[in-house]
């Protein structure tokens, strides 16, 4: 089986973990433009929308599953930073970085939130987190649009509105598990702090402290059972 098949089996299986997220993102795109169109603008008068966290639970609660094979972000050239050296892997840990109610995130905010947080453009047209001085060795995570077909249009960019980004790390990582998530959970909050947006679990839940801690618990395990070696962990943001 070829590295690209491999590759594009596993950001299938990452895509998988977010067909919920997409579901329910792909109604509230139109759902926002509604809303600001039904407000009338900053002095617009009406009922107080929901919450996020009301609107989620309202609308992912009532999704229906979804069937079929998402499609994948076309592939640039193979030289691209972000390209994984060797594409097993037997983990994947994913967040979201979601707008808050009634918004959207736009492409040139995105951009250069990435940027500040550290983030390269390249391989599948997403943005990758690199081990510094070492960009040979692999993401550390990925993100990708939530919207399919996942990537990042760069000639298009001035026009993308998305209302979430999916950030993912697939194991094993060239760092070991927990360092991977302590480099990607920060950049995370970093950028929804850029964005005006909120973080979200795997399950589409407000990313708080008790959940952070199962999931260091849960990577210190994966740890103890996989040895990988040091490559220096990178700056934080």
């Amino acid at each position: 089986m070829s590295d690209l098949t491999l590759l594009r089996i596993g950001i299938a299986v990452a895509m998988a973990l977010l067909l919920g997220a997409i579901i329910f993102f792909g109604r509230s795109q139109k759902g926002a433009r509604d809303l600001r169109g039904a407000r009338g603008g900053p002095g617009g008068e009406g009922r107080q929308e929901p919450s996020l966290g009301e609107q989620l639970a309202d609308s992912w609660g009532k999704a229906p599953a979804a069937q079929g094979e998402l499609p994948l972000p076309e592939t640039p050239p193979a030289a691209e930073p972000g390209r994984r050296p060797n594409e097993e892997y037997d983990k994947i840990v994913a967040l979201y970085v979601a707008a808050k109610a009634g918004n959207l995130l736009h492409g040139p905010d995105i951009v250069v939130a990435a940027e500040k947080a550290g983030l390269t453009y390249g391989y599948m047209g997403v943005y990758h987190r690199l081990v510094d001085g070492r960009p040979d060795a692999g993401p550390i995570f990925s993100v990708a649009n939530i919207i399919k077909p996942g990537s990042f249009d760069m000639t298009k960019i001035a026009e993308l509105e998305t209302p979430a980004l999916a950030f993912f790390l697939t194991l094993p990582a060239p760092l070991p598990a927990l360092d991977a998530w302590e480099t990607m959970e920060p950049a995370a909050q970093r950028m929804a702090d850029l964005l005006d947006g909120v973080v979200l679990d795997q399950e589409r839940n407000a990313l708080g402290r008790q959940r952070v801690q199962h999931i260091r618990e849960e990577l210190r395990g994966y740890d103890r059972q996989h040895i990988v070696p040091p490559l220096g962990k990178p700056a934080r943001w």
